[in-house]
């Protein structure tokens, strides 16, 4: 076989270490090495000889170490084997990486399981030749950026799955506001995993996570928009969840034609949402919703105002009913007794007012007794009207008796 006389490499910058295919070598070969590449030549699987940029010519003064091995003489063209390995050094920074498969994640605001991928790319340059031929490129004839991302998937996927979990979990931030926070645990996963690859001769230069998403098509994304975008709506009008809810209640039964209070609900709902009023129309919503159903209602005798079947005093003018006004009505635990009644049949509360003197029944601003003529006022020695209940008068300051 032939020896070479030049040995080159032009690779691409994604080709980070390249072996030559042909191992007979002779001493003044030409061994060009690019700027930016190192040559590394490699006799019984053992790195022996190491060539920076520049034109070498392969000769005992250049290569000692290898000499020693062979005892290659000192003139003429001695032919002898050895690999000849190119190492890419430039910095190769677009270098893509990301989540094959959905990482599935709990938000820690909404407690709910989302899956989550996420992208980006990063660069590396080889800062260590020999140990990164030794322990990572081994017998293959070339290592590129595609291998680079093959070995090390399993290193930045769980290094990318912790720091976003982590940051979930620690700084309770939402999964769908995570992206705001992209620079800071870009350089946070930089250095968790740039002590990874150093290991291997390699150095990172950078690392960034472009975007982190989630699936719109998942059912608990959709559902979580779905309620976040309610929750926005219900923030900017001004009202609950449970008044959003009753709204959807008294609309379904406004649209019943059949129901009872389709007009009163359709008419309520239109004036409430017209002038806005709010969080005031929940309670206003409530109170119409408790009195929906119009046919069992009774007016009150006195103002006409609709109650509830049933009530003994009147809600809007306090007096009683028609039904308890056939008698009379106690006072303390509200028995209805029988016109007339001077003590109530329930709890003997004095139904009505007698004169001290002769018994017959009084008035309630009556001062005279119709019968007797004898005063119902109660009065102090001094002359000063008492009041029910009274304990010192309000004129002398004598304490009253009985």
């Amino acid at each position: 076989m032939a020896l070479i006389d030049v040995i080159k490499y032009d690779g691409g910058a994604h080709t980070f270490a390249w072996k030559h295919p042909n191992a007979e070598l002779g001493t003044w070969t030409q061994l060009i090495v690019n700027e930016t590449q190192e040559a590394v030549l490699y006799k019984g699987g053992q790195a022996l000889d190491w060539f920076g940029p520049g034109r070498h010519t392969l000769e005992t003064a250049n290569i000692p170490i290898l000499s020693k091995l062979i005892n290659m003489p000192f003139g003429g063209k001695s032919p002898f084997s050895a690999e000849v390995w190119y190492v890419n050094k430039i910095n190769t920074l677009d270098i893509k990486w990301g989540t094959p498969t959905p990482i599935q994640l709990q938000d820690p605001k909404y407690n709910v399981f989302v899956p989550l991928r996420a992208f980006g790319q990063f660069g590396i340059k080889i800062s260590d030749s020999k140990v990164f031929l030794t322990k990572l490129v081994g017998t293959l004839p070339s290592f590129n950026s595609n291998d680079v991302v093959k070995y090390f998937r399993g290193i930045y996927l769980t290094m990318v799955k912790d720091a976003i979990a982590g940051y979930l979990v620690k700084k309770k931030i939402p999964i769908l506001e995570i992206n705001a926070n992209i620079l800071e645990l870009s350089e946070s996963l930089q250095a968790n995993v740039s002590p990874k690859l150093e290991a291997y001769g390699i150095e990172m230069v950078s690392f960034y996570v472009n975007d982190i998403s989630v699936p719109d098509d998942d059912p608990a994304v959709i559902k979580l928009k779905d309620a976040l975008a309610k929750k926005a709506e219900m923030d900017i009008i001004g009202y609950s969840y449970t008044q959003e809810r009753s709204f959807d209640t008294m609309g379904s039964a406004a649209a019943n034609p059949g129901g009872g209070a389709a007009p009163l609900m359709g008419a309520g709902i239109g004036i409430a949402m017209g002038v806005g009023l709010g969080n005031a129309m929940g309670g206003a919503m409530g109170t119409m919703a408790q009195s929906l159903d119009t046919s069992s209602k009774t007016k009150c005798s006195h103002c006409h105002s609709e109650m509830a079947p049933n009530t003994k005093f009147c809600p809007n003018c306090g007096k009683p009913t028609a039904v308890e006004a056939e008698g009379t009505i106690c006072p303390k635990c509200g028995a209805n007794n029988k016109d007339g009644a001077k003590f109530c049949s329930e709890c003997g509360t004095m139904l009505v007012k007698l004169c001290a003197k002769c018994g017959a029944a009084l008035g309630d601003k009556q001062k005279f007794c119709p019968e007797c003529g004898e005063s119902t006022v109660k009065r102090c020695e001094c002359g000063a009207e008492l009041s029910n209940g009274i304990k010192f008068c309000p004129e002398c300051g004598k304490k009253v008796e009985g």
